[in-house]
């Protein structure tokens, strides 16, 4: 089993920035690609940004030159700078992992509980 858990959101200003964080916890051998999704109320999940094990990285159009994804293999975390945030950028933040549990066992982390983000003046 792996765990997930995201950090770091709030109440910020449009034009603020904030900086996202997930760990990931349990039994891991090594960690495939790692994203960030987010569900604002009354829409579905939707990809924000993913990132490869090596590091190359996807974005959705919206976030394009306003976030950064990256990641920290040695801790097994991923994190999401968000800058020039607007208000249609609020909505829970949530990460996503592929986990090999061992070099045979592979699997897709459950979601975490996810991070709030409000973006308000």
């Amino acid at each position: 089993q792996v765990q997930l858990v995201e950090s770091g959101g709030g109440l910020v200003q449009p034009g603020g920035s904030l900086r996202l964080s997930c760990s990931a916890s349990g039994t891991i051998f090594s960690i495939n690609a790692m994203g960030w999704y987010r569900q604002a109320p009354g829409n579905q999940r939707e990809l924000v940004a993913s990132i490869t094990r090596d590091g190359r990285t996807n974005y959705a159009d919206s976030v394009k030159g306003r976030f950064t994804i990256s990641r920290d293999n040695a801790k097994n975390t991923v994190y999401l700078q968000m800058n020039s945030l607007k208000p249609e950028d609020t909505a829970v933040y949530y990460c996503k992992a592929g986990v090999w549990l061992d070099k045979t066992r592979y699997e897709n982390a459950n979601w975490g509980q996810g991070t709030q983000v409000t973006v308000s003046s």
